[in-house]
């Protein structure tokens, strides 16, 4: 028993050298800093930095600067810039590249231009040690990023700008880092220069080339290992990381670079990224802000004034540099104070690339003690304001992003929006689950709904048994997406008319079907359960063909007839086409009228949907290869088409959805029928005894009689 003691007590003696209990120690600290700080309206971040400070060799040395807090920190490090580059919306980043350089001019030009003249005259250092300091006051970490997208702006027109100002800027200042150091070692000639652009340009060729092709290769070839697509995007990650190193700049550049080729090949809505962000959020990203407060020294501070003057000089000169920079913005972009703020708070921080410059400069002897100690002071006081500016802005952005997005009406319809999908068949599940997982709106409170139809017969309890045993994988899948899954079975004569009940007792507003089976001539002349479906259910319906993953579609062609906008369901439609087209990265071309342009623009704007959209006018609706020239094989197509009865509804586009499936067997086609308002008769209630065959019949007999007529006129 007294061995038992002995050996507890010194596995707690400081500090810890037993990796079990250290590990304990940081999950524990990562659990309960947030949770206890939130009390005090403290952000969490600041309180793994403020626990790394306290548990680190300058605080009471429970936990020592050892080689694997070194490994999880620069695990977290790189994934905070790798989910950067990964969350940007590069519709965004393209439409505002130019303002993103513009910010990364000002973050960079402002903060060096008044850092280079105090280090030099007023702190007395060389043109060397006060060059590269200036340089460490331009460069930012991304520390607060983890707030924006916690808040759910990180689409915002103002983080797309700063996270591509940060990866600019951060840029510039490694390459000057390797400049001076070439500089200090007697290297800077033409064969340094040579060296540097063709590694720089050999690295981007491979990430940006090479590695999208053989993601999509992995991805397509395993698309049900799940599991793998994990491991596969983290061996990407430090692989790109590995690059950036021998290239010639930070490991950070290549996280971020990272980001950036898989970005438009992982939905932001997809379980995948729903694993990166949980893995990342819960541990590595923590890991390395406690890393981070480790480092801070307090008795610096009491060391002598030199080191507090120091200090104090390098942080206000950095917080005062970034500050203007967002000032500048602001005015150039013509910003709010709450969208400067949140810049700001973006890019204030200063963490990863500030330590790589000091620490490489302290090495080499080009920089003193008191700038390293100083730094580390700075690292502290630049985390603790960003963070508090970044969650301040970002919770009145959000909630004025909430206020100004579509009008209440369409606020209850998001906060109500259930998606039903009826299965014929099982097998082709996966896809159209996908599909709805990447529409679905995330403020819904309500489950995606599975339906099967069960003939009433001997075997219906045995066929509803089978069916919830073959169902369970998907409640699965979409419990890795964070979305509940519904699933119903029903008896019923009748697949149409049992889909059309469901859809409304449990009120779905979206209807997701998969493609119907090729017909016989008894069921073209005698209806077919699709066109029940259509004509029976009042709902934004979509009919889906995916022949391949969506990471191939590159284009979301949206085929809008003549007098598509009267429909009540429009609105709500181009919502969820633009939804798609920004979680696929894909622009979006619309097929249309001149007028359909107009009224479909006006919808985007008055719903503040964050799209580019580019439009083609039709002028000849029967003229098919019009539109089908300039289609490509990677373009998901779209066709809004009407029911019979509806106001934009005219017979010259039955014949074109049969057109495109066979002229594009191997796109991905949706066929979308808006909900039009109909009111319904009381006829309707019998879905079993429809006219719809009586229709059929009629309309065959048309068309036999026009094929005759043409006959006889040829003739």
């Amino acid at each position: 028993m007294i061995e038992f003691f002995r050996h507890f007590i010194q596995e707690f003696e400081l500090p810890l050298s037993n990796p079990v209990l250290i590990f304990s120690l940081i999950l524990f600290i990562i659990l309960l800093s947030p949770i206890l700080l939130k009390k005090i309206n403290i952000p969490g971040i600041i309180g793994l930095i403020i626990s790394g400070v306290i548990i680190g060799p300058h605080g009471l040395n429970i936990l020592a600067k050892n080689s694997a807090v070194d490994l999880f920190s620069t695990i977290g490090l790189l994934y905070i810039m790798f989910i950067a580059g990964l969350e940007l919306d590069m519709n965004e980043f393209k439409a505002n590249r130019n303002k993103s350089l513009l910010f990364g001019f000002f973050t960079f030009i402002f903060p060096l231009t008044i850092g280079f003249p105090v280090c030099y005259y007023l702190l007395q250092y060389d043109f060397n040690a006060s060059f590269l300091t200036a340089s460490m006051f331009a460069t930012h970490t991304l520390v607060a990023y983890p707030i924006v997208s916690k808040l759910g702006i990180a689409k915002n027109q103002v983080v797309a700008i700063t996270v591509g100002g940060t990866i600019l800027t951060d840029t510039a200042v490694l390459i000057i880092l390797a400049v001076i150091m070439g500089s200090n070692e007697g290297n800077l000639n033409q064969a340094f220069w040579i060296k540097l652009t063709i590694s720089l340009a050999i690295f981007s060729a491979i990430m940006f080339l090479v590695i999208p092709k053989v993601a999509k290769w992995f991805f397509k070839k395993l698309e049900s290992e799940k599991h793998a697509h994990y491991i596969f995007v983290l061996s990407v990650v430090f692989f790109a990381a590995f690059l950036a190193e021998v290239a010639g700049v930070e490991p950070i550049i290549g996280a971020f670079v990272a980001g950036l080729a898989l970005n438009p090949l992982i939905p932001h809505s997809s379980a995948l990224m729903n694993r990166i962000e949980f893995i990342g959020n819960a541990l590595f990203i923590p890991f390395f802000l406690i890393s981070v407060g480790m480092l801070v020294d307090i008795s610096v501070i009491l060391s002598g004034p030199t080191a507090l003057i120091v200090a104090a000089t390098l942080s206000l000169v950095a917080i005062f540099g970034k500050w203007i920079a967002a000032f500048f913005a602001q005015i150039a972009f013509k910003y709010t104070r709450t969208e400067r703020q949140l810049i700001f708070g973006l890019s204030s921080a200063h963490a990863a690339a500030t330590l790589a410059v000091i620490l490489v400069g302290f090495k080499a002897k080009i920089l003193d003690e008191n700038i390293l100690n100083g730094t580390i002071i700075l690292i502290l006081i630049t985390c603790i304001i960003a963070s508090f500016a970044t969650e301040k802005a970002g919770k009145k952005i959000a909630i004025c992003e909430e206020e100004v997005s579509p009008q209440d009406a369409n606020k209850d319809l998001i906060l109500d929006e259930h998606i039903l999908i009826p299965l014929a068949k099982t097998s082709a599940t996966e896809p159209l689950l996908d599909f709805a997982l990447l529409i679905k709106d995330k403020k819904s409170a309500n489950p995606v709904t599975l339906l099967t139809i069960v003939p009433n017969n001997d075997q219906a309890e045995i066929n509803i048994l089978k069916y919830k045993k073959e169902v369970d994988k998907f409640v699965i899948q979409g419990s890795a997406s964070e979305i509940k899954i519904n699933t119903i079975a029903r008896i019923d004569h009748n697949p149409a008319s049992g889909i059309a009940r469901t859809s409304k007792e449990i009120m779905s507003d979206i209807v997701i079907i998969g493609w119907p089976r090729k017909t016989g001539f008894l069921d073209k002349i005698f209806g077919e359960n699709v066109d029940s479906i259509i004509n029976n259910v009042d709902k934004n319906l979509f009919i889906c063909r995916f022949q391949k993953p969506f990471i191939e579609d590159r284009r979301l062609v949206f085929v809008c007839p003549p007098f598509s906008e009267r429909g009540i369901g429009f609105p709500p439609l181009i919502q969820k086409m633009c939804r798609l087209s920004q979680e696929l990265s894909s622009q979006i071309v619309i097929y249309g009228e001149y007028k359909t342009h107009q009224a479909i623009q006006q919808i985007v704007n008055k719903l503040k949907l964050n799209t580019k959209l580019a439009f083609k006018s039709i002028l000849d609706w029967e003229d098919f290869e019009a539109i089908s020239d300039e289609i490509k094989p990677t373009d998901l197509i779209v066709f809004n088409l009407s029911r019979k009865g509806s106001v934009s509804y005219q017979s010259i586009f039955d014949k074109l959805p049969q057109k495109f499936e066979k002229s594009f067997n191997d796109n991905n086609l949706i066929l979308v029928y808006p909900q039009d308002g109909r009111k319904e008769s009381a006829m309707d209630a019998y879905e079993d005894f429809t006219a719809t065959p009586l229709t059929k019949g009629i309309e065959a007999i048309e068309q036999i009689g026009k094929g005759l007529g043409n006959i006889l006129k040829k003739g």
